[in-house]
């Protein structure tokens, strides 16, 4: 890449050696262009034409130097902001000034005009963002976040998002609308700290879908816009943290300055620089010359200059292909909510003429606005200001602003609103699913005025064929199961109330639909189970009926429905415990009842990542609630520490660059989803989307071992071991048949121990002995434990051999105190032999066999499995074959000293095993613990 020279030429002086922050500008059309500097408090306009033949047009209302420059979108005014602390507005391109539109109580650094010109968005050294309405001059909102000095600030091309940067490297994006955040990147940019000359800028791409913002490697990061994950980087030549970053019209290139006094030039299908420019001075502002293959740049100082025919003609030019992104209208952020309206106006219409003695406010109600209480006006705003300035201040003299200041200073971060589960938002003309699970789904459609709602089982063998239905009520919520589906809908005023609609596949009876009519109340949320039905309503109200329609309960709820879903006898239900934390963090708690027994089963917090929604909630096949949320977080509530939210799937491991999952289902090791192609978050009825399914993959930090995806199955199989187990004790009270669930756990066992085993071997291969040394005492199998030494044995490390003999040797000798434990407290001889002529031939086998597997008895099953857990068939007891607590003992001594000595032993293991091996192949399969176990 071949570097070329730029001259420049003087706009701004700057005297002595200090650095300077110089700005410049293009309008829209290419005719005049802008530079101001902040050693300077005259601002240039010159022609774009002719600027060495045309003297420029010069504004000189600052009392100091100017730091920030905006043009609006259409280039009818320009906007300025000085060290001396005001922010002034100018009709462009004639100069004209217009007035002092805002100040601070500390110099400005940068100011932005939304996409239509409504906005002007000012910050500089000031704590916050103030969004300021360009039509009367009246401060919108107040965004506050930022730790440092804002220098960045960048509203995305449909005006719905505001990106800003501090000079500690962090990044905000603003929702507008709600002034909430969006997303939050803490320390991604370098940091400048007060210098005035260096300063942190992000920017939008044309069609607004990535951020540009510089990295700390010398390189450029690319956001997602809509979920605020890192994309790619540019990296190339750059030697010194970038200062600044424009793109072109296009979107195809992205121009960078850095500290280096160089300017890269880089294509963004390549991801990599195409040419560059070596300049002497650091170059601190740069800006694209509309419809032209040509970038302006000025340096600190104040030398500016266009860098001519840029991108090489044969590839594609700079000005093909703009995207058209349509802002929002002028003033749609001033409107109201529709549910502010109606309180504002009631309250307002009880005002009496008293109302209007109250101390004006400067601002007016804006939807969802939070009110800066530290805003007040001030006359001296107004001395330079035009007549529809002033008018525009006594307007606030009315009745709106006397507004209550418990309104006006209302949540900043609003309750996420009820959902239902598997739904998708409605659209005009399309279908669109009112339910979608694992069984089946519910679509409807509008058709002739009315919907048609159609349901269909993803297996029709499953599933009874179910015919459409004319839908009268206008449904929006639906719910599906083997037995039926439930529908509701909002209600729609006094005469409209929201009706509840249940519809049975099977039943012996005709005319078995029936509906119910809520008055005064609103259905939210809907689910069903095995012959239950229910409704939560807007009066925190949950309504259980039968599957044929018998009002059996009514409960009041802690708070507001969030979701909820059903499950066989099991029924979630998620409430919002309190209002939005300021840290836009959702309160939320579930209880999963059991409509039958009508018991709580569980109870708890909603863990949820920092500023996420809740998306989904279910039950996996086994029963275990687990939850979903806009980060892309799947969790499992388990039992263990006394119930706790394990992080089982992280869309940030697994997602693909333009892929969103709508989550549908899970089992014990995947999650069943729909990928949904970027940006798109929710799936199209048609074509028939297809089931995507994903491995858990655990949110693990980066281990030195290398071993990931081991470490990540150890502790999932680890997790499925416990909840197996636990189910097996929650049976065994209920005295019911654990049978098949031993089998189940103990190939968990010998599943978990194959894991550690490759664990262990990879602990020795990075020489981390005292983990493997941990990994030792995990094995549950004696089988397992006597692999290990093999194991470390060929791999030619002693040491670690007689470590495992010792570990091995003590959990020998823990088995045969409890083995003298239960001898203690067993029953007479006779006893014992009768329940053993009792149990199936399998186990009589077993007993028979085991003094043949080895040279010493065994105490108990306990040695293959952890009987207490797992079995609760006590078979310690059962299969003892001494009565006398001296011959265990004897036992024991004889294999604790076959261990002392693995050197001499480990060459005949092999030999052993397979003899073993041999042996047990010649017993019965049917019982669980004479399986394979290694």
């Amino acid at each position: 890449m071949k570097s070329r020279t730029l001259k420049l030429r003087e706009a701004h002086k700057v005297g002595g050696s200090a650095a300077a922050f110089c700005s410049i500008l293009w309008d829209h059309k290419a005719e005049h262009f802008v530079t101001s500097s902040s050693s300077d408090l005259s601002i240039f306009v010159h022609d774009g034409l002719s600027p060495s033949s045309s003297p420029p047009t010069i504004l000189r209302h600052h009392q100091d130097g100017v730091t920030a420059l905006a043009l609006s979108h259409d280039s009818s005014f320009l906007a300025s902001g000085s060290i001396d602390h005001c922010v002034k507005l100018y009709k462009f391109p004639s100069g004209e000034f217009q007035t002092n539109i805002t100040r601070f109580t500390l110099p400005i650094r940068v100011l932005a005009f939304n996409g239509s010109g409504s906005l002007l968005a000012a910050a500089g050294d000031d704590e916050g963002i103030k969004l300021i309405n360009t039509i009367d001059g009246s401060i919108v909102r107040v965004l506050k976040g930022h730790k440092g000095p804002v220098t960045g600030l960048d509203f995305n091309p449909n005006g719905e998002l505001l990106a800003s940067l501090d000079s500690n490297g962090t990044v905000l994006c603003w929702e507008l609308q709600s002034g909430i955040l969006s997303h939050t990147l803490k320390g991604v940019a370098p940091d400048t700290g007060f210098s005035t000359s260096v300063v942190n800028i992000l920017r939008w791409s044309p069609d607004g879908r990535i951020l540009a913002v510089p990295g700390l490697r010398n390189d450029v990061v690319m956001y997602d816009r809509f979920t605020g994950e890192k994309l790619f980087a540019l990296r190339g030549d750059h030697l010194e943290p970038i200062c600044y970053i424009t793109w072109a019209p296009n979107g195809k290139y992205i121009a960078t300055s850095g500290l280096d006094k160089q300017v890269l030039l880089w294509d963004l299908d390549k991801k990599q620089d195409i040419d560059r420019q070596k300049f002497e001075e650091r170059i601190c502002c740069m800006a694209w010359k509309p419809n032209s293959n040509a970038l302006s740049v000025i340096d600190v100082r104040g030398k500016y200059g266009i860098w001519e025919s840029l991108v090489p003609s044969s590839m594609v030019a700079p000005t093909v292909g703009i995207p058209d992104i349509l802002p929002k209208r002028r003033n749609e952020i001033l409107t109201f909510d529709e549910e502010m309206e109606e309180e504002l106006s009631a309250s307002l219409n009880d005002d009496s003429d008293d109302r209007e003695s109250h101390q004006p406010s400067r601002k007016r109600i804006r939807r969802n606005t939070v009110i800066d209480d530290d805003v007040v006006p001030d006359e001296e705003f107004y001395d330079e200001g035009t007549s529809y300035r002033k008018k525009s201040y006594k307007e606030k003299h009315g009745v709106r602003s006397g507004l209550p200041r418990s309104i006006a200073g209302s949540t900043k971060y609003k309750m996420q609103k009820p959902f239902q589960p598997g739904a998708t938002p409605a659209e005009q003309g399309k279908k669109t699913f009112l339910c979608y699970n694992m069984l089946g789904c519910i679509t409807t459609i509008e058709h002739e005025g009315n919907y048609r709602i159609e349901t269909d089982f993803h297996d029709t063998g499953r599933g009874p064929r179910v015919s459409s239905m004319i839908d009268i009520y206008g449904f929006t919520m639906a719910s599906i199961n083997e037995s039926g589906c439930i529908f509701a809908n909002p209600s729609k005023g006094e005469k409209n109330m929201s009706v509840l609609m249940y519809r049975p596949f099977r039943s012996w009876a005709s005319n078995s639909e029936w509906t119910m009519r809520f008055e005064g109340e609103e259905v939210k949320v809907v689910a069903n189970g095995s012959g239950w039905v229910a409704a939560i309503t807007s009066l925190n109200l949950l309504h259980i009926f039968s599957e044929g329609g018998l009002q059996k309960h009514i409960i009041s709820l802690d708070g507001p429905v969030v979701t909820a879903t059903g499950c066989k006898d099991q029924l979630a239900v998620v409430t919002h415990v309190s209002d939005c934390l300021p840290s836009n963090e959702q309160v939320m708690e579930f209880r999963v009842l059991n409509i039958c027994n009508m018991t709580q089963q569980l109870n708890g917090r909603v863990a949820l990542t920092p500023g996420s929604r809740l998306t989904w909630i279910g039950f996996s096949d086994e029963g275990s609630f687990s939850t979903y949320d806009s980060e892309g977080v799947l969790r499992v509530f388990t039992s263990q520490y006394g119930g706790s939210w394990i992080p089982v799937f992280s869309a940030t491991k697994e997602k693909k660059q333009k892929e969103n999952y709508w989550v549908v289902g899970l089992n014990t090791t995947s999650l069943y989803c729909i990928a949904c192609k970027h940006p798109e978050v929710f799936p199209q009825v048609t074509p028939k989307p297809i089931l995507t399914i994903l491995n858990f993959s655990l949110p693990l930090a980066s281990s030195d071992l290398g071993a990931a995806s081991l470490e990540n199955e150890f502790i999932l199989t680890q997790l499925r071991l416990y909840e197996t187990q636990r189910r097996v004790d929650d049976m065994a009270l209920a005295e019911m048949d654990t049978i098949a669930l031993e089998n189940e756990a103990f190939d968990m066992e010998v599943s978990q121990d194959k894991c550690i085993l490759r664990l262990i071997s990879s602990c020795c291969n990075s020489k981390s002995f005292v983990r493997a040394g941990e990994l030792m005492r995990l094995l549950s199998l004696e089988k397992s434990m006597r692999a290990a030494i093999t194991l470390v044995t060929k791999l030619k490390l002693p040491f670690l051999a007689e470590k495992f003999c010792s570990i091995l040797e003590e959990k020998l000798l823990e088995e045969a105190n409890v083995a003298t434990t239960n001898q203690l407290h067993n029953p007479s001889r006779e006893a014992v032999k009768s329940k053993v002529q009792n149990f199936p031939a399998p186990i009589q086998s077993h007993t028979e066999e085991i003094p043949k597997a080895s040279s010493a008895p065994k105490p108990s099953a306990a040695t293959l499995v952890r009987k207490a857990k797992v079995s609760g068939l006590n078979l310690g007891k059962e299969q003892i074959k001494r009565d006398e607590t001296d011959d265990v003992k004897k036992g024991e001594v004889k294999k604790l000293n076959s261990i002392k000595n693995p050197m001499n032993s480990v060459n005949n293991e092999d030999t052993g095993l397979r003899k073993e091996a041999n042996q047990e192949d010649a017993r019965r399969s049917s019982n669980p613990f004479l399986k394979s176990t290694v």
